[in-house]
């Protein structure tokens, strides 16, 4: 069997190398790393109005592809921005996959403090989200390994969910974990597939003058169960915001539980994770996941 393929060190002079050979028209525009990269690929400023968006490993590989043929075909559904493709790269200078150039949309990270009212943000979140839900181009991508599984059945991470209860140990409270995740795990979406996003962050969600302007990074959508794309309400969302969000969505029971149970699978995976940023937000998940779960039971 081989091995997946890593890809080699990705800087702007690779980048710049790839555009020069590709899309010479192009080459004399500057290339930057933007401020707050991800994870799954590494993003360039390419001059003032373009991005370069490249796979950092092989499994983000299908992303590419999707991305170039969904998002131009979503955008018009949506309420508010999302990517624009503007051109798709191939392998060469050594690097060993396919990428994408991509129209640059102004806006800061949702970070807590550049929101400026959380409710509206919150509705507008919503409003895009039940258009997405409700779109239905034909043909999309099922849930699957391209999705990372999200809009699957939550199941398909029983078992690391179960294995990560077991060696935090008393470092959580296991039996109310237990309950939260046995809860989750008792619906299933039972509707036809509908389009999601998959990865509802803060990091891809962009505010201007604290209102929200675009979701972007759309490398985990497909269409299957949409309580993925609940998650938000427990790792950014609280309070008014958090039941504004569920009120303008109007989501059952159920679905509201599945969404619960994305965010704990994750919260427990990443809790010992060893950069500290990511397992304070783990930590700060499963807090909110705890008190909210103990805050429904008691109404």
């Amino acid at each position: 069997m081989t091995a997946p393929r890593e890809a080699p060190h990705i800087d702007a002079a690779l980048v710049r190398r790839l555009v020069a050979s590709q899309f010479p028209h192009w080459a004399d525009l500057p290339v930057r790393p933007v401020a707050v990269d991800g994870w799954d690929n590494r993003t360039f400023h390419l001059g003032d109005e373009m991005t370069v968006r490249l796979p950092s490993a092989e499994g983000y590989v299908p992303q590419v592809e999707k991305e170039q043929r969904w998002l131009p075909l979503l955008a018009p559904r949506l309420p508010l921005a999302v990517p624009t493709p503007l051109a798709q790269g191939s392998p060469g200078e050594g690097y060993p996959f396919p990428w994408s150039v991509r129209r640059w949309i102004d806006g800061e990270t949702a970070a807590a403090e550049r929101i400026g009212d959380p409710v509206r943000f919150a509705t507008d979140l919503a409003g895009l989200l039940t258009a997405l839900h409700r779109t239905e181009p034909a043909g999309g991508p099922l849930a699957g390994a391209h999705s990372a599984f999200r809009g699957a059945a939550l199941a398909t991470y029983d078992a690391e969910t179960r294995q990560a209860v077991e060696l935090l140990g008393d470092r959580i409270p296991t039996d109310t974990v237990r309950e939260i995740w046995a809860t989750a795990l008792e619906s299933t979406w039972t509707g036809p597939p509908v389009w999601f996003h998959g990865d509802v962050a803060w990091g891809n969600l962009l505010v201007r003058a604290g209102r929200l302007v675009a979701v972007i990074d759309f490398g985990c959508c497909g269409m299957g169960d949409p309580a993925c794309d609940l998650a938000v309400a427990w790792t950014l969302l609280a309070g008014a915001s958090r039941t504004a969000f569920r009120a303008a969505l109007d989501v059952d029971d159920a679905t509201w539980a599945r969404g619960r149970g994305w965010v704990l699978w994750k919260a427990l995976i990443t809790l010992d994770n060893p950069d500290p940023v990511r397992a304070a937000e783990a930590r700060h998940a499963l807090d909110a996941v705890l008190t909210e779960y103990a805050e429904s039971t008691r109404a």
